[in-house]
């Protein structure tokens, strides 16, 4: 790499003008895409960037972006690049004051916002804020208007600016989601942020797509976060045709799979669970629960057997197995790829690890899923899965040139090019997280003898029970979230006598789930019999858990909680993480109800059955 990242744009218009860069929805017809060539898109990021130079931003200047993925978002990006500018990615869902303290901390001079809400969030904090120059509103016109105010500025002024842009010039300031304190500002540099996505494509890019076929993405995960952001870059950087999907809402992401058909899938675990749930409820409600119960157990049995094969444990899925698949691919794995479009051969997970169950499943279907590993101060992904030895339940191995250590204590720590320039306005974080070019990232984990990494947890997340054990609660967490009812769960238990749970329910599963289970009687017994159905099946779903831990490390006690955690009460981070203690402040009364009332009736503890994780006190009303 010898300059910035707009450079790559500039190549491709250059060697490869009419390659379709983008994909834009029809204003009138959702479901209607039309291509955006290099050129075309070369030429709209130059008017863009003439008109920053004539608003006056300039090289080293910091320009925040408040908005959702779309394509504004890649054409703002590509043209501050090319002005040596440096991009700011603030969540359009950020409260007043995060958006206040990052401005301030960051010292942006200009900020783009969606709409009219982050015109206001904008102008309730301006202030307190004497750099900040300019507000513009993208569904106010803002490309246009940059456009024409940059007319008298000529070209050869823009690409005097984007020359002159260097690979370790600063590229993006990407603030970590903050999930205690304030959010850290981490400096990325435009080689750091090319690396991992230069390394994947050549190593992995022929995944992308069947022979002959251009690869197709739709981006639909936060560009604010530095994996959306990575998302944009393999694409621009490996000539892959990417379409936006600003609407996370599960109806939206469907019908813009369908219309849009990609080849390739990046997502998170969350998305790839939530497809899952939703594949069972419709087979439930279509009366072939039973049959896509079978189904299942035959893609996670031919998947997990050919892993075996390809890591030379095994002999590969018999004769049986493969005949049952494929009975099963012709009535049922069909039509769920038909769901995502008809056209994905494969997909990545990331921001956190995926179920081994749940990719063994994608991959019984015919979709494998890549799990990777990567945070905001290592540019996107260290690790991935390599081709032909993917081993499920890990995130791979590191990528070429990136080396992991683990700790005595379990902590991850990661050298190589893709790390941070480190945390701007703060010397007392860098050091504690930089030691003789390691990064401390945090995380716990561990490498098996072959050099593949899993994920335990965050460092900070163990729980210590009063007995002294440390249980990371990620896996047991992950576990829980398998079970179609169970939306979300946060594992609880610091200075307690055992391991305990907070959990919400999926309410659009929940609703399906109360419509089969519907029974008869006064309305009084029919809820009674309700609630004892469904405290079993959450019962069964802990007990699941519990099945891949120690007695010492199960979940003992739990409360369903009556709302979700979310970004409204305060409950999860912009890019979708658990603010523990948070939740652990807000239902701290339900915490402690559930541990009194379990410590009731002091008597010696049975081993669990393995149907009911639960001895304290069985009478316990965990809907309370």
């Amino acid at each position: 790499m010898q300059g910035g990242l707009a450079d790559s744009l500039f190549e491709t218009a250059e060697r490869d003008p009419f390659l379709p860069q983008l994909a834009r929805r029809s204003d009138t017809s959702p479901a209607a895409w039309s291509q955006v060539t290099a050129i075309e898109l070369r030429d709209q990021v130059l008017d863009v960037a003439r008109g920053f130079i004539a608003a006056g931003i300039f090289p080293g200047h910091r320009v925040a972006v408040m908005a959702r993925t779309r394509y504004e978002w890649t054409v703002l990006s590509y043209a501050l690049w090319t002005v040596g500018a440096e991009i700011v990615p603030i969540y359009p869902t950020s409260s007043h004051e995060q958006v206040a303290w990052i401005l301030r901390d960051a010292g942006c001079v200009a900020v783009v916002v969606e709409d009219e809400q982050g015109i206001m969030t904008v102008g309730s904090v301006c202030a307190t804020l004497p750099s900040l120059r300019h507000v513009w509103q993208l569904d106010a016109g803002a490309l246009t208007d940059l456009a024409e105010a940059g007319l008298s500025v000529p070209v050869t002024t823009v690409e005097s600016m984007r020359r002159i842009v260097l690979p370790d010039s600063t590229a993006v300031i990407a603030y970590t989601s903050g999930t205690t304190g304030h959010p850290k500002g981490c400096a990325l540099s435009h080689s750091s942020l090319a690396s991992p996505c230069d390394t994947l494509l050549a190593g992995w890019g022929h995944t992308a797509a069947p022979p002959g076929q251009q690869p197709a993405v739709l981006a639909f995960l936060p560009f604010s976060h530095v994996y959306g952001l990575m998302i944009q870059g393999l694409c621009m950087r490996g000539g892959i045709l990417m379409g936006h999907e600003p609407d996370l809402r599960a109806e939206t992401l469907a019908e813009a799979l369908l219309s849009f058909r990609p080849t390739y899938l990046y997502a998170v675990p969350y998305v790839f669970e939530k497809l899952y749930k939703n594949f069972l409820r419709k087979a439930e409600e279509a009366g072939k629960g039973a049959l896509f119960e079978r189904a299942v157990r035959t893609a996670q049995d031919f998947a997990a057997a050919a892993e075996r094969q390809r890591l030379g444990t095994g002999a590969g899925p018999g004769f049986e197995l493969r005949l049952q698949h494929a009975v099963y691919d012709k009535t049922v794995f069909r039509k769920l790829r038909a769901a995502l479009g008809g056209r994905v051969c494969g997909a990545v997970s990331g921001g956190s690890p995926l179920n081994r169950e749940l990719a063994l499943f994608y991959s019984g279907i015919g979709i494998f899923v890549h799990d990777g590993y990567g945070l905001t101060e290592t540019s996107g992904g260290i690790t991935a899965q390599p081709v032909g030895r993917e081993k499920f339940g890990t995130v791979g191995q590191p990528l070429p040139d990136t080396e992991i250590h683990v700790a005595d204590d379990g902590e991850i720590l990661v050298r190589g090019p893709s790390v941070f320039q480190g945390y701007v306005n703060d010397e007392e974080g860098n050091r504690a997280a930089l030691h003789n070019g390691w990064l401390a990232t945090g995380d716990i984990g561990q490498l098996d003898s072959e050099g593949y990494l899993s994920i335990t947890g965050r460092k900070k997340d163990i729980v210590i029970t009063s007995g002294g054990k440390s249980v990371a609660p990620a896996a047991l967490e992950e576990r829980l979230r398998v079970h179609p009812l169970v939306h979300q769960a946060v594992v609880v238990g610091d200075n307690r006598p055992c391991v305990g749970a907070l959990i919400t329910l999926d309410p659009e599963y929940l609703a399906h789930w109360r419509s089969v289970h519907a029974v008869p009687g006064d309305a009084h017994d029919r809820e009674l019999r309700e609630e004892h159905a469904l405290r079993e099946e959450i019962n069964r779903a802990v007990g699941a858990a519990n099945s891949t831990v120690s007695r010492s490390e199960s979940i003992r006690v739990y409360r369903v909680l009556p709302e979700a955690f979310d970004l409204a009460n305060g409950l999860l981070t912009p890019s979708m993480k658990l603010r523990r203690d948070a939740i652990a402040e807000r239902y701290a009364a339900e915490i402690e109800a559930m541990y009194q009332s379990s410590s009731r009736t002091p008597r010696a503890l049975p081993p669990a059955p393995t149907t009911d994780p639960f001895s304290w006190d069985e009478t316990d009303n965990v809907f309370g």
